[in-house]
């Protein structure tokens, strides 16, 4: 299994490189190195500029305006974009629900939403969770009944993430509650202009609107936006999550984080010195980096086997555990690094045209807010437990 790059693929690295240092805005890449709050308009900018290059839809087939790179470019564009600053693109859309119209959809569906999705026209939102069913997924209880041309959609979806600047929203909907939790589910596009569609904030530990409960009064959504067929959503949705998961030991992410760490702690001081050169936590940095460097190398192996046509198993699972630990480590040497500077911040601060005074630096006014987000990773997208007795199956058979 070879897990060295080709000379094809270091020469697209090259080329990722180049594209990232002449069209990133420096605006936007400060707000990511400084882990500082980033605008709609700020995601909206740099899909455009992806879009133009014809570098957004990485995941798509190339018929319908994918890249056509291969799993080991797909894996380098995102190490070099997170290594060089730019955001994370919003998967709602491009990674998560247009792969579901690609495979399930009629042809008139493909023909309105991706184009749409492509240009920006459309910013989604996922309605999964709901207050009884997040893990256990087959439990849920937001009813649609058909009436007609259409479905009356009546329920609550909860932890939607950025449900506040969205305009359409992918549901799981329950339209036979008589038939086994998985067969009676349904996947539909609904407008989230919808009369009776209310949407209230959930502000997190860290203090930031990320997530909403939608609430559904009775809303009307045309039968033309099922996708697939009617209680056989479940396929859909399944086919979702092997695309939400993708990726999720955050290897580019973690490599930057990493880097970020080392730099505050050269500027920090402590007893004197700066913080690098205290033994404990230079201690702690290396097995980080070392944890991050087995991932990675566990990260190739896979792309290799997918490369040669091999499907990915309980492996997935290893990554997703394990890339989650990491970020939350490097995040929590981070607060540690910064002391007492990390945990007091000013909302004002979060923004990068803030004119006023650091309390103590440009680099310390995220640190503890991030610290309080990435809480969530070992839960969302299936919580490391669920992973844990997954492993425990298929690997020892207990």
């Amino acid at each position: 299994m070879n897990i060295h790059f080709s000379e094809q693929e270091l020469a697209f690295r090259h080329e990722v490189r180049v594209f990232l240092e002449a069209e990133l805005p420096a605006d936007i890449a400060a707000k990511v190195r400084l882990g500082k709050k980033l605008a709609k308009q700020d995601h909206q900018r740099w899909q455009a500029i992806l879009h133009r290059r014809g570098w957004y839809a990485a995941n798509w087939p190339v018929e319908h305006g994918g890249t056509g790179w291969s799993v080991v470019e797909k894996h380098l564009f995102e190490e070099e974009c997170a290594a060089a600053g730019a955001p994370r693109l919003i998967s709602f859309g491009v990674n998560m629900v247009a792969p579901v119209i690609i495979k399930f959809g009629t042809e008139e569906q493909k023909a309105y939403y991706l184009p749409r999705i492509l240009d920006g026209s459309d910013w989604w939102c996922q309605g999964y969770s709901e207050p009884g069913a997040g893990s256990d997924l087959a439990s849920v209880k937001t009813r649609a009944v058909r009436e007609g041309e259409h479905y009356i959609v009546n329920g609550q979806k909860t932890w939607t993430t950025l449900g506040q600047h969205a305009n359409r929203i992918f549901c799981l909907v329950r339209t036979d509650p008589e038939a086994k939790p998985q067969a009676g589910i349904s996947f539909l596009l609904i407008d989230m202009d919808s009369p009776g569609i209310s949407v209230q904030p959930i502000i997190t530990l860290d203090g930031a609107h990320e997530v909403n409960e939608v609430f559904f009064d009775n809303v009307r959504v045309p039968v033309e936006n099922l996708v697939g067929q009617e209680n056989d959503g479940w396929t859909c949705a399944k086919y979702l999550l092997t695309h939400e998961r993708t990726g999720q030991a955050g290897i580019g992410i973690s490599k930057a984080a990493l880097t970020h760490l080392k730099e505050i702690a050269r500027y920090e001081v402590i007893d004197g010195r700066p913080a690098l050169e205290d033994p404990l936590l230079r201690q702690r940095i290396a097995e980080v980096e070392m944890r991050l460097m087995a991932v990675e190398m566990s990260t190739l192996r896979i792309l290799a086997r997918a490369q040669a046509g091999g499907v990915p198993g309980a492996e997935s699972s290893i990554l997703k555990i394990t890339g989650s630990e990491i970020r939350q480590a490097i995040s929590d040497l981070a607060r540690r690094v910064l002391g007492p500077h990390a945990l007091p911040f000013l909302a004002e601060e979060m923004a990068l045209e803030h004119e006023g005074e650091s309390l103590h630096a440009d680099y310390s006014v995220s640190p503890a807010a991030q610290y309080l987000n990435l809480r969530k990773l070992s839960i969302y997208g299936g919580s490391n437990e669920i992973q844990k007795n997954i492993l425990a199956k298929a690997q020892l058979g207990l």
